[in-house]
């Protein structure tokens, strides 16, 4: 096969996945996995939506039906959540489809697309799978450096991408230095701005991007039910973006993308108001208690917004494979060139205890 395909998919990088538990139950010789805790994927440590999980045993009956392809009632419903048009909408099978339809419609070999350093690792190997030039902009403090950012566009960059909040920092840029980003940005670029943690933060707090979208600004903002709905199983995520934008991606979209369940649960999740705020309040008490004790600790770290944090380590390569044997699975940070670096996810409270008891034992911390 290596020698007839393109020969540029052969110099593609991979994304470094995280494992199932059972995976990792099995690889290294645990009787059960029961015991195992998963801090590495960003999944919602309360689980799914009771709202959601409600709806797809209502649905279960009806998979003999093809899904609505144009997923009619739910972009209905998060176009009133929202306050824009259903025409501003597009659903997908998660997010990271709609990075692809990005790639599909701006990016080429003789194009760019501007990145920051350690931003979603998505936004790179889709530039490059489609032979476009990424352009890497160093981060400032673990943070996009929206003046650098602006810097480096061309005439030929088509893409901005931003993560905000960014994954596998954890932090965000404000909303006013959002909108002094979006005043300066040409014309002839496109901003891709991936909020896949913004519901976790409180509403006070989440920066008003939709404000573009209604303006007609050249912008698709991407969101997700994996995070902070617990539908991450399901793969569903949205755009919104001026109409112009949607029809254009829907001419890449295969019919039938997201599933009929998918769509039943999401749905359902959106008007699950309880279990948002409960979710919520899991994330900020964790990142309270992480930061505390990791303080205490001596042990340095990245202020986080999101469900995550980055904490360095020493040999986090090292460090994630002493913390399996612990029956603690997190995250290892070298494929985004932080070798010092481990990621946690933040779970509910036992687990965030044994997590932080594991690691205090492989770095032999006796406080």
């Amino acid at each position: 096969m290596k020698e007839i395909v393109k020969k540029w998919v052969t110099n593609l990088s991979r994304y470094e996945t995280g494992k199932p538990i059972e995976e990792v139950a099995r690889e290294l010789g645990f009787e059960s996995a029961e015991d195992v805790i998963k801090l590495a994927s960003n999944e919602n440590a309360l689980g799914v939506s009771p709202m959601a999980v409600h709806a797809m045993k209502r649905a279960a009956r009806e998979m003999n039906r093809y899904p609505d392809s144009s997923a009619f009632y739910l972009r209905k419903a998060l176009a009133a959540k929202l306050k824009v048009e259903p025409g501003q909408l597009m659903i997908a099978n998660g997010s990271n489809e709609i990075i692809e339809f990005i790639g599909h419609l701006f990016l080429d070999r003789d194009s760019e697309a501007v990145i920051s350093e350690r931003a979603f690792a998505i936004f790179r190997l889709i530039t490059e799978m489609f032979e476009a030039r990424p352009v890497v902009v160093p981060m400032h403090g673990f943070t996009h450096d929206l003046k650098a950012m602006l810097n480096a566009i061309t005439p030929h960059t088509k893409v901005v991408f931003i993560a905000n909040p960014n994954n596998p920092t954890g932090t965000m840029v404000s909303e006013n230095d959002l909108h002094d980003f979006m005043k300066y940005v040409p014309t002839h670029v496109v901003v891709a701005m991936d909020e896949a943690y913004i519901e976790l933060l409180p509403p006070i707090s989440q920066p008003d991007t939709l404000r573009y979208v209604r303006e007609g600004r050249k912008i698709i903002i991407l969101r997700t039910f994996s995070k902070t709905y617990g539908l991450a199983g399901l793969r569903i995520g949205y755009a919104v973006a001026p109409a112009e934008a949607i029809e254009l991606m829907s001419r890449v979209r295969q019919p039938f993308n997201v599933n009929d369940m998918a769509l039943k649960a999401a749905l359902a999740a959106i008007e699950d108001n309880a279990f948002v705020e409960k979710t919520r309040k899991m994330v900020a008490k964790g990142l309270r208690y992480f930061e505390k004790n990791l303080k205490k600790l001596g042990i340095e770290y990245v202020p986080s917004v999101a469900n995550f944090m980055l904490v360095k380590v020493g040999n986090g390569r090292s460090i994630f494979q002493q913390l399996q044997n612990e029956k603690v699975i997190v995250r290892p940070m070298d494929g985004y060139n932080l070798p010092d670096y481990i990621r946690i996810t933040v779970g509910r409270g036992p687990e965030n205890k044994r997590c932080l008891e594991a690691l205090k034992r492989v770095l032999s911390i006796t406080a």
